[in-house]
């Protein structure tokens, strides 16, 4: 299990791709003139699912599916080469050679995680749903953030479809150590020191790619 965001990249997807789509039309950017109102609320209920489909809706809601896969595509083809980390790459690799089944668990939302995934070579994807309005993105969440907590009903779902297996788990961040602790063989990347102290106190062992 590969987490994305600064595990097999280097930054955060999601804001290179929405930077990437108001390239492609600029008009949109004002849609984000609200974005500090929604920052401020974000600071009272810390729902990150709600500030990210806020954002998303704000940036890609009304864009069609073929404007979506346009975008995805430019994305994937262009932009995702030079985020992605080679040790994180070459550790993707050696469980590949392996024959080892590969899933991608990302709280990045689904409009572009599959492409990445497909891209990467990965047998099973699981990422945020984003909510469609028949052809047009509506953009709000149709799933929960898989985030946290949240990974941890993905690895006990994965578990149950999977009776036995052994699992091994890479995440970069704090909220990624609930289930990172769970797994047979975990590690956290690229971690922050806070981060760090606090996977010491669960035994995960850590690593800079």
């Amino acid at each position: 299990m590969f987490d994305l965001d600064g595990t097999l990249t280097w930054h955060d997807t999601l804001l290179e791709y929405l930077a990437g789509a108001i390239r492609a039309r600029p008009s949109r950017a004002w849609r984000l003139g609200w974005l500090p109102l929604a920052l401020a609320r974000f600071a009272v209920d810390r729902d990150r699912g709600r500030l990210k489909g806020r954002v998303v809706r704000a940036v890609l809601g009304g864009l069609d599916r073929a404007q979506v896969a346009a975008l995805t595509r430019d994305f994937v083809e262009r932009r995702l080469p030079g985020l992605l980390r080679p040790a994180a790459l070459a550790a993707l690799a050696r469980h590949r050679e392996a024959g080892d089944r590969l899933v991608l668990l990302s709280a990045s939302p689904d409009c572009y995680v599959p492409a990445i995934g497909e891209r990467l070579g990965f047998d099973e994807i699981i990422c945020t749903g984003l909510r469609w309005d028949g052809e047009r993105l509506d953009g709000r969440l149709a799933t929960p953030n898989r985030r946290g907590a949240e990974k941890v009903v993905c690895l006990e779902a994965l578990r149950r479809r999977h009776p036995g297996a052994r699992f091994a788990a890479y995440g970069n961040a704090a909220s990624d150590l609930p289930h990172l602790a769970l797994v047979e063989a975990p590690l956290l990347v690229n971690a922050s020191a806070a981060a760090k102290r606090e996977a010491g106190r669960r035994e995960v062992p850590t690593a800079q790619w």
